[in-house]
């Protein structure tokens, strides 16, 4: 079973051509969860739908308190891996949330969120058109050897590079 259909068989609605890793959690409620098309979900994702009530319902004595809130994905977004999606975040479409994120408000489309909690860290389409620019190698399909080749032969600037942490008073 694809880690799709077992996303549908527990409840979750799940859109077209999606790429689901089988770590994927979705809580006690998936039925409470909605992922549109082309979405990709990398490892370790956990999906909560309700949480953190169990010791207000001893302290005030209040058994059957509960809360819940649904999560939609948008279509053409991609969840890096270890992310946590809490309870009543909607993410638009064309979004991009970064490895280890903890996404605790809603995501518009076209944006890039990451952190804990998420913020904003750019819009997608800026995104593209700057890998487009200088990183695309063009390698996607190759075999595995091809891809080698081609990657280990490419100078330097066509990699990404990132910026040096900021050191305050230095």
């Amino acid at each position: 079973m694809t880690p799709e259909s077992y996303a549908k068989r527990i409840g979750v609605i799940v859109g077209d051509n999606c790429h689901i890793d089988s770590s994927t959690s979705y809580g006690s409620e998936p039925y409470l969860i909605i992922i549109g098309n082309n979405v990709r979900i990398a490892r370790n994702t956990s999906f909560f739908t309700h949480g953190g009530v169990l010791p207000l319902r001893v302290y005030y004595n209040d058994p059957t308190l509960d809360h819940f809130g649904k999560i939609s994905v948008g279509s053409f977004t991609s969840i890096e891996s270890n992310c946590m999606i809490m309870p009543g975040v909607k993410i638009g479409e064309l979004c991009i949330v970064g490895a280890g994120s903890v996404v605790t408000r809603n995501v518009p489309d076209g944006c890039m969120v990451a952190g804990n909690p998420a913020k904003f860290i750019g819009k997608t389409e800026d995104f593209y058109k700057r890998l487009k620019e200088k990183y695309d190698t063009g390698t996607f399909g190759m075999t595995g050897e091809k891809k080698k080749r081609m990657l280990l032969s490419l100078p330097d600037d066509k990699f990404e590079h990132k910026k040096d942490i900021i050191i305050p008073g230095v």
